[in-house]
């Protein structure tokens, strides 16, 4: 007789289990990965692009510049700091945002917004000088200088080669004199003991040394070329003001005023600043401003570039002449 029971149905073996739930797994780790892997491209492409983009509007590749902008305008440029070479204060990049102004079809006309103690009596003479001869190649289009905090020195032998110069009540306008300034170290050397041992070929070429004497002979020259160069500034200050100036015997002297003062004396204008010169003085209340700007890569190269040879000149030099 024959036996009609079904067998039962056999369970997987361990082992086929085992491999089943393993090829599972790996199959899923793998799955997982692809899927970070793009999340990670993704993530890191957008990463870079966001990037890239910081990185051309920083170095200043992609500018549509307010200059471009159409309808009349008022342009701005920013004198802001010591003027000096080498510095966004310096004549190459004022005078390139003058020139960008004026060349401007669109500007009526232009403010230089100053606020600096002073510096290089050549780099103010520089700028002085490219305003005179920019006003004279475009009569129409008047330039004012406004005044922030401090025209003093330097920047005010800037601003007298405007039409006419706007003040804040509290402003420092004035120092129109002419300073050389440095140290004197031979009493310090006696008391330790130092000797100097200076070589020179030619009498005068330790001239103002400070590790030596100060000559008298040499002091009177150094005077004779201060009084020179403070003549010239007091001639650029006649000239720019004219008639407008009230001079007195300390005009000159180096001494400066707070704004409302320096009105009464014929040092400046009027109070105003910006916005009321624009809108109610050249009548066109849109500022574009044409200041040149200070990209990634010169910063940069401002800040890592400098030799270490350049930071002891600088550390060790002991005078310079400046209008400050």
């Amino acid at each position: 007789m024959s036996d009609s029971t079904t067998p039962p149905e056999q369970s997987p073996s361990p082992d086929k289990w085992e491999r089943e739930v393993i090829t599972r797994l790996v199959e899923s780790a793998v799955i997982e990965q692809r899927r970070a892997r793009r999340w990670g491209i993704f993530f890191k492409s957008l990463t870079f692009a966001y990037l890239f983009a910081l990185l051309v509007v920083a170095l200043g590749w992609f500018d549509g510049g307010e200059a471009a902008l159409t309808g009349k305008h008022t342009a701005l440029v920013d004198l802001d700091g010591v003027i000096e070479a080498d510095s966004m204060a310096s004549a190459d990049v004022i005078n390139t945002g003058l020139n960008d102004a004026f060349e401007n079809k669109n500007t009526q006309g232009v403010i230089l917004r100053i606020n600096s103690p002073g510096g290089s009596p050549v780099q103010a003479s520089q700028i002085n000088r490219e305003i005179r001869r920019l006003r004279a190649k475009h009569p129409g289009i008047p330039l004012y200088a406004v005044v922030d905090d401090i025209c003093a020195s330097g920047g005010y032998y800037v601003a007298v080669a405007a039409d006419e110069i706007y003040v804040s009540p509290g402003s420092l306008i004035g120092s129109i004199g002419v300073l050389m300034d440095g140290f004197g170290f031979t009493g310090a050397m006696e008391k330790l003991g130092v000797e100097r041992r200076l070589l020179t070929a030619g009498e005068n070429k330790g001239f103002l040394d400070p590790f030596s004497p100060l000559e008298p002979r040499q002091r009177a020259f150094a005077q004779q070329m201060l009084e020179r160069i403070h003549q010239q500034f007091i001639d650029v200050v006649r000239e720019g003001r004219g008639q407008r100036l009230k001079e007195t015997s300390e005009m000159f002297s180096g001494l400066f005023w707070t704004g409302d003062k320096s009105i009464e004396m014929g040092l400046s204008d009027a109070i105003g600043d910006v916005g009321y010169v624009a809108r109610d003085v050249i009548k066109a209340e849109n500022i574009v401003d044409f200041t040149p700007k200070e990209n990634l890569a010169e910063r940069f190269a401002k800040r890592f570039g400098a030799t270490v040879g350049e930071a002891i000149v600088k550390a060790m030099s002991a005078s310079g002449v400046s209008l400050r």
